[in-house]
């Protein structure tokens, strides 16, 4: 891959042209589908394939990580990288990148613009307004300053909904697995029960990983408070959704606003179907919570760069499956990126082959994370293919890529 006109890049679900002109600007060659692809059209598509970028709703599984017979690296356009087998792509040596902050604010925004609307009623005056109806009064409309915000899930979008909610007079509690740091006054709960029972509002901001399928069901809705609101701008699979309508329909919670489903249409103008479907207090938008044309603009540019860079200099900087690491480029020299799996004596044996060809070593950098490990190495001077021959095969060895 030192030729950069004959990198090929297929971007799926109409990524921001942001994206395609940082890539086209390196000489790639782009094609770019506005739909997502299932498995069988990707598997025919990716072939011939090196730089693959997806948002929410393609995956990428193993068989389609098998057919993948140049691909070096994938870029999530999105926060989540769920839609992706991210241990088959380590298997393959195939990096993957996403945009861990990009959207952030995009997500945030929309979950207070909800919160607000379903506490004012906004839903239901907007519909009677079109019916002809005037109906000024105030009965069951509320401002969100001292109400409380439950939130689950503290991450990047929890904690930042977090600050702006303080900001807004809400109180606000959260709820996570892992031990987060509260920002300003948020309080943390000891379980999510605690949560549900005493937020006015409860939302969620989890990943999408194949444990939290049903993860917020019948059970938790029954222990939400009576007249309490919830939100969903995080996975589909996560909700029950026949469980949150039975809620809203019993009048147990007034109001919900959801951003994603378990099954969601491939593109734009395909029918949508839900449960969900036709309740006057549900606030349904079509999987938009980071489509805002900044947040769009930001990762295009963000993903697309880590795309370039690895490609042009491998380092893996922000990649969530391989081991991070970052040698800066010098000219001169070839790089030698030596994907393998981590197990005493590599580096040792690596340059062990080096020496015994008589190669001269300018600069090296090793990392490891988990079952693999990444060696960047910058020899000068020339070099024969019988060393890239004894380094593919070594058994350690996942993948071996030559930068010139």
């Amino acid at each position: 891959m030192t030729d950069q006109a004959n990198v090929r890049v297929l971007l799926l679900e109409s990524i921001h042209p942001d994206a395609v002109s940082r890539l086209e600007a390196a000489g790639y060659q782009v094609e770019s589908v506005r739909n997502a692809l299932d498995e069988v059209e990707l598997i025919e598509r990716i072939k011939g394939v090196h730089l693959l970028g997806v948002r929410s709703k393609t995956q990428v599984t193993a068989k389609v990580l098998e057919a993948a017979d140049s691909l070096v690296a994938i870029g999530a356009f999105c926060i989540g990288t769920d839609q992706i087998d991210l241990g088959a792509a380590s298997q393959a040596g195939i990096a993957v990148f996403n945009a861990p902050f990009s959207n952030t604010r995009s997500v945030v925004e929309l979950a207070l613009a909800e919160i607000i609307a379903m506490t004012r009623r906004l839903t239901e005056k907007n519909n009677l307004m079109h019916e002809g109806v005037w109906d000024k009064a105030a009965v069951g409309s509320h401002e969100v300053r001292g109400r409380r915000l439950g939130i689950v899930g503290y991450g990047n979008i929890g904690t930042q909904l977090s600050v702006l909610a303080e900001n807004l007079g809400m109180h606000v509690s959260f709820y996570d697995t892992a031990d987060k740091l509260a920002l300003g006054n948020a309080q943390r709960c000891a379980s999510m029960d605690e949560l549900l029972a005493t937020s006015d509002v409860v939302t969620l901001h989890v990943d999408g990983r194949p444990g939290n399928a049903g993860f917020f069901g019948a059970e938790q809705f029954a222990r939400m408070r009576p007249g309490a609101i919830f939100l969903n701008l995080s996975r589909g699979i996560v909700v029950d959704h026949v469980a949150l309508r039975e809620s809203l329909a019993s009048g147990h919670l007034v109001g919900a606003a959801v951003d994603v489903f378990p099954t969601e249409p491939k593109g734009r103008g395909d029918e949508f179907v839900s449960e969900l479907r036709g309740l006057p207090n549900v606030i349904l938008t079509p999987h938009i919570g980071g489509s805002t044309e900044e947040a769009q603009s930001d990762i295009g540019d963000f993903v697309a760069n880590k795309l370039a860079l690895f490609v042009r200099e491998g380092n893996t900087t922000l990649s969530v499956n391989l081991p991070t690491i970052t040698l800066p480029a010098t000219t001169g020299t070839s790089r030698i990126i030596h994907v393998h799996l981590n197990m005493p004596g590599v580096l040792a044996q690596v340059n062990s082959i080096l020496a015994e060809h008589s190669v001269n070593v300018e600069g090296q950098l090793l990392s490891t994370r988990g079952e693999y490990g990444y060696l960047i190495t910058d020899i000068g001077g020339s070099y024969s293919a019988d060393v890239l021959d004894r380094l593919r095969g070594m058994s350690q060895t996942v993948r071996l890529r030559v930068l010139s």
